[in-house]
């Protein structure tokens, strides 16, 4: 199957560590960091397959779709309810 490099990025100034977990990594929370540039956004680039995939960042151990988002994105096209009661990120491949 294809890959594709796909670009994440978050935007967290204050944070000492951003990680990015989701459905591509088996939702391990340290094994794919971010890397900070100097006007505070974080960002990798990770190869992913054609398909849907759904993920959140860790900033600074707390999980969220955004940094420095506290409501849940109720209708937000980007996003979908996990099991655990709150949302995810999604991205789709094509």
């Amino acid at each position: 199957m294809e890959t594709q490099d796909t670009e994440f990025s978050c935007h967290a100034p204050d944070a000492a560590a951003v990680f990015l977990a989701g459905t591509f990594n088996d939702w391990k929370p340290w094994t794919l960091p971010l890397t900070r540039s100097d006007d505070g956004m974080w960002w990798t680039s990770v190869p992913l397959e054609t398909g849907r995939h759904e993920f959140k960042f860790i900033v600074d151990g707390k999980w969220c779709c955004e940094s420095g988002c506290e409501h849940e994105y109720h209708g937000c096209p980007k996003c979908c309810a996990n099991p655990f009661g709150t949302m995810n990120r999604v991205v789709e491949i094509s």
